[in-house]
């Protein structure tokens, strides 16, 4: 894979603040957000050709196909900084590639967030699809050891869920594949009543929180988040803290007819669900989940196959760049 080498030039610009991306890494995805996300990568290669304070010298290369980003991310040792620019899926790949390089050498992540979700971008307050004002956040911003979720052996930033709701996020992945122009919410509610409509009955599945004894349940909705949103903004879990040592998760108690399902999907944008008798929320460390037939999953917007299910929660695994000011 071509790798586009950039060497810092003169300052063009007015001097800027102390930036705190050293040595960086860019990892762009160019098709991201309907191929804006190559007009991004471009913007970001004259940016930080243009202010050489704002980095070390710096690199830039393009994913071409799947997991392109993770052998990328991978490589990265000797980088301080990697910065993802693309939707949830890249960084998901390369938080999947950081992993691989020991704790005490892993640079740390930025992201310049291009895609429709952008779930992981709300929960560190960056701008979305705006390449100048995320750019603009990460060389005045600040980095923080955040926590990683683990399932199966595959590491995710913002949400796991199964049901219906992994159901849904896979239809619009799907979608989006496809070349859909809904965005967000508009496109996580389209994709819900279809499915919705489809499979209310729920999945089987007996789950153990931290080594307490297993619960047998009839899932719709089972969510496992490091952040609060998943859907393009939606508050599954509202409490949940990116950098406080736990997961989160909210799932169905009980099974609601449909029409309070909905209702249910509705109060979801404001994170006011948690307040049902229907729904259960908590902080957990380590969950156990067995499921009779395989479920719908999906692990930050990427489908994951499987019944069985170890998941747990990796405590400040990587240090992310916040803004300074949100």
């Amino acid at each position: 894979m071509p790798i586009a080498t950039n060497k810092p030039i003169p300052e063009k610009g007015p001097a800027m603040p102390r930036s705190p991306l050293g040595k960086t890494l860019v990892i762009a995805n160019p098709a991201a957000h309907s191929g804006a996300g190559e007009k991004g990568a471009r913007f970001a290669e004259d940016f930080l050709q243009s202010y050489s304070s704002a980095t070390n010298g710096f690199e830039v290369v393009r994913t071409t196909a799947p997991e392109d980003a993770i052998e990328m991310a991978a490589s990265a040792s000797g980088y301080d900084t990697v910065l993802a620019l693309g939707g949830d899926g890249i960084i998901h790949e390369v938080v999947n590639g950081l992993v691989g390089i020991q704790r005490e050498a892993r640079p740390q992540l930025g992201i310049i967030p291009m895609g429709s979700g952008n779930d992981y971008a709300r929960t560190l307050g960056m701008r979305k699809n705006d390449v100048q004002g995320a750019l603009a956040q990460l060389v005045r911003g600040v980095a923080r050891p955040c926590d990683l979720g683990l399932v199966n052996g595959v590491h995710f930033m913002e949400t796991l869920s199964f049901g219906l709701d992994a159901a849904i996020a896979n239809d619009t992945t799907i979608k989006r594949a496809e070349g859909t122009t809904q965005e967000g919410e508009d496109l996580f509610i389209r994709s819900a009543i279809k499915i919705l409509s489809e499979a209310k009955e729920g999945y089987k599945v007996s789950v153990a929180f931290d080594g307490d004894s297993p619960v047998d349940l009839c899932s719709i909705i089972f969510a496992i988040q490091v952040g609060p949103t998943y859907g393009g903004g939606f508050k599954i879990c509202p409490e949940a803290d990116p950098s406080d040592g736990y997961l989160d998760t909210c799932y169905n108690v009980k099974l609601p007819k449909l029409p309070k399902l909905m209702a249910l999907l509705g109060l979801a944008r404001m994170g006011r669900h948690t307040l049902s008798k229907v729904v259960h929320a908590r902080r957990l460390r380590h969950a156990e989940l067995h499921f009779e037939v395989e479920p719908p999953c999906q692990v930050d917007g990427e489908m994951l196959r499987g019944t069985d299910f170890i998941v747990d929660v990796v405590p400040a695994a990587i240090d992310v760049i916040f803004p300074r000011f949100q």
